[in-house]
């Protein structure tokens, strides 16, 4: 049954469905049943759980688009890590990236770095670099996968396998809810997956550059995400929304 189906269930009771079949299914096969919902797309910021994703895409041929948000202020790293993984699995991630527009926008109501100042402004500039080349990646998609874990952080502790997006109107498949780090790094090692050499300097979760830090021993995975931030639950606003994103306005009113 496909998301297209006219007899289908609503996708939030195809979601629930989904989300107990995906449970007794290995990586391959979750992914395989995601890509036979109609359009998948699985969107990768190339860290360690996106990199065994698209491992499986890659070696097991799956119909799956790869997609990232080239933010245009990624770690070099980073970047250099895309175009290994593309000649590795024989893939081609395609890179979505902020309106020129939009960033100098922002840049001349906050200041280019203004994300250090408030939190408005760090929603803001996540609204133009991430939010708004997300929509374009997902443009016309049937499902969104993701690398989402529940072990990444308290806020991701109920992840499921499969939700419905009431927002963007499209299944969000998650088939890495239930492994934990140890399982991650374990199926690397196995598979000879690349991943980002800033792994093994103390950067569990990596973003752009200005807003990423290695982490302290016992701190939570994204602890090195918006690390000047109080708010513990804080996000960018692609998977949790917060009313601080939900305030933001239109890339195109930015400057107003």
């Amino acid at each position: 049954m496909t998301v297209h189906d006219p007899l289908a269930p609503d996708r939030s009771g195809l979601a629930a469905s989904l989300d107990v079949k995906l449970h007794n299914l290995d990586l391959a096969g979750r992914l395989a049943l995601a890509a036979e919902l109609g359009h998948a797309v699985f969107t990768t910021s190339l860290g360690i759980e996106d990199q065994v994703i698209t491992a499986a895409i890659g070696t097991h041929r799956l119909p799956i688009e790869v997609s990232t948000l080239d933010t245009g202020r990624l770690f070099a790293q980073t970047s250099d890590l895309i175009t290994e993984t593309e000649e590795r699995y024989g893939l081609s991630i395609r890179r979505f990236r902020p309106e020129q527009d939009d960033v100098d926008a922002y840049a001349a109501k906050y200041g280019a770095n203004g994300f250090y100042e408030s939190v408005e402004a760090r929603h803001a500039c996540c609204h133009v670099r991430k939010l708004v080349p997300l929509a374009k990646a997902l443009a016309g998609a049937d499902v969104w996968i993701t690398g989402l874990r529940r072990g990444q952080s308290g806020n991701r502790a109920a992840t499921p396998f499969a939700e419905y997006d009431v927002e963007r109107n499209l299944l969000k498949i998650n088939p890495l809810a239930d492994w934990d780090i140890e399982t991650i790094c374990a199926h690397v090692a196995a598979e000879d997956i690349p991943v980002n050499a800033l792994h093994a300097r103390g950067y569990p979760s990596i973003g752009c550059e200005p807003c990423t830090r290695a982490i302290k021993p016992g701190e939570p995975e994204r602890a090195g995400r918006w690390w000047w931030e109080n708010d513990e639950k804080r996000e960018c606003g692609l998977h949790v929304p917060d009313n601080a994103a939900q305030q933001i306005p239109q890339a195109s009113q930015i400057a107003r």
